[in-house]
C-alpha cells in the first residue's frame, strides 16, 4: 500500500497544471452541463427562481479513493449503490470527491445519472489538480441559480470549493458547497483558512441557507470547532451524534488494515450548515460495498485490506428542510 501511495503522490506531481485562467480565492464562474439531445450540454446557470415551492433537499456525500486500482469498477459500484439509496421523492444533490477524468467520463455515461440529475463536470478543465477533483449530481427538478469553484490559495494539494446555488422557490436559494478541505497533519494547517474562506461565501446576504460537505480531514483537535469557529452548524453533532463515538467515524474501517492500526478511526467526513435551513436526518451510508469481480478483489485484498472495498471513506447524507421566512 505504501508503494501504491508513493506512485500515486508522484502522478499528482507530474500532472500539476501550468498556467489556469483564474485567480485563488475568488469566484470562477463554470457551466454545468444537462443531458439534451443524446449528449451533454454545457449550460449557464439562470438567474430566475422559479415559481415551485421545493420544501426539501438530500444530499450525500462520498470519497472515492483515487488511489486504488479499478477505478471504473469502484465508481461502478459506487453509483449502483447510491441509486438504492436515492429517494425519488426529494430532489436530491451527489458529492463526489477525489473523481479521475475517467470517472466523471463513467458517471456521465451512466444511464441513471443522465435520467436523474444534471452534473457540473464532464472533465477536469475547472479543478486545480491535473488529476483529480470534485464534482456534483444535481436533481434537475433543482433550478441552477450559480456555479463557480473558489481555488484555495493556502493550499499544498491543489484543493477548491465547488459552489452550487439552487432555486428552492420564488425568493428562496440555498448555496451548496462540495470540498475536499486539506490532507494530513502538516504545519502549517491550511484547514482552518480553507474552511474560513468556504464559509464566508456560504454566509453572503444573498443567500438563504448554506451546506458545505465533504471530506474535511478531521484528523487534528482544531478540526473539532472549524465549524463554532464559522458559524457553522454541524449535521452529525446537531441529531445527536458525540465527538469521539465511533458511530460517527467515516474513515477507518475500510482502510487498508496498517493505516487502521496506525492511525485508528476518525469522522473525517462532515456535513456542516447555516442560514435558514433545519437538518431533518443524517447517517453515515457505503459500508461493505465491495468489488465484484474475483481478480480484482484478489488484488485489493493482495495490497493489505481486509476486504476488497471500493473506498476508504463512508459516505455521509442528511436531509434538509427549508425554512419559513
Amino acid at each position: 500500500m505504501d508503494e501504491l501511495v508513493k506512485a500515486s503522490i508522484a502522478t499528482v506531481e507530474a500532472k500539476k497544471k501550468g498556467q489556469v485562467p483564474w485567480d485563488l480565492d475568488v469566484p470562477y464562474d463554470q457551466p454545468y452541463h444537462v443531458w439534451r439531445l443524446n449528449g451533454w450540454q454545457s449550460t449557464q446557470p439562470s438567474r430566475t427562481y422559479g415559481e415551485t415551492r421545493i420544501p426539501s433537499i438530500a444530499l450525500y456525500s462520498w470519497n472515492i479513493d483515487f488511489m486504488l486500482p479499478f477505478p471504473d469498477s469502484r465508481m461502478r459500484l459506487a453509483i449502483r449503490h447510491l441509486e438504492t439509496l436515492v429517494e425519488q421523492e426529494i430532489p436530491t444533490v451527489i458529492f463526489f470527491a477525489e473523481c479521475l477524468e475517467s470517472d466523471l467520463k463513467l458517471i456521465a455515461g451512466d444511464s441513471w445519472v443522465r435520467k436523474r440529475f444534471n452534473i457540473t463536470d464532464v472533465d477536469g478543465s475547472y479543478w486545480q489538480s491535473g488529476h483529480y477533483g470534485t464534482t456534483i449530481l444535481v436533481d434537475q427538478r433543482l433550478p441552477v441559480r450559480a456555479c463557480f469553484r473558489v481555488h484555495y490559495k493556502q493550499t499544498r494539494m491543489e484543493r477548491d470549493g465547488l459552489f452550487l446555488d439552487v432555486a428552492l422557490g420564488p425568493g428562496k436559494t440555498v448555496r451548496l458547497c462540495n470540498t475536499h478541505a486539506e490532507s494530513l497533519a502538516l504545519d502549517p494547517p491550511f484547514r482552518p483558512a480553507q474552511l474560513k474562506l468556504c464559509s464566508q461565501y456560504m454566509q453572503d446576504e444573498k443567500i438563504s441557507g448554506a451546506v458545505l460537505a465533504g471530506d474535511l480531514n478531521a484528523i487534528q483537535d482544531f478540526d473539532r470547532h472549524l465549524h463554532t469557529d464559522n458559524e457553522l452548524r454541524d449535521a452529525y453533532l446537531e441529531m445527536g451524534g458525540r465527538e469521539d463515538d465511533v458511530e460517527g467515524h467515516t474513515w477507518g474501517q475500510q482502510a487498508a488494515t496498517s493505516q487502521r492500526e496506525r492511525f485508528g478511526g476518525s469522522r473525517m467526513d462532515k456535513i456542516l450548515f447555516c442560514g435558514g435551513i433545519r437538518i431533518r436526518s443524517f447517517e453515515r451510508f457505503g459500508m461493505g460495498v465491495e468489488l465484484e469481480d474475483a481478480s480484482e478483489r484478489e488484488h485489493v485484498v493482495s495490497l493489505g485490506f481486509d476486504k476488497p472495498w471500493i473506498t476508504d471513506h463512508l459516505g455521509v447524507h442528511a436531509i434538509f428542510d427549508v425554512t419559513a421566512e
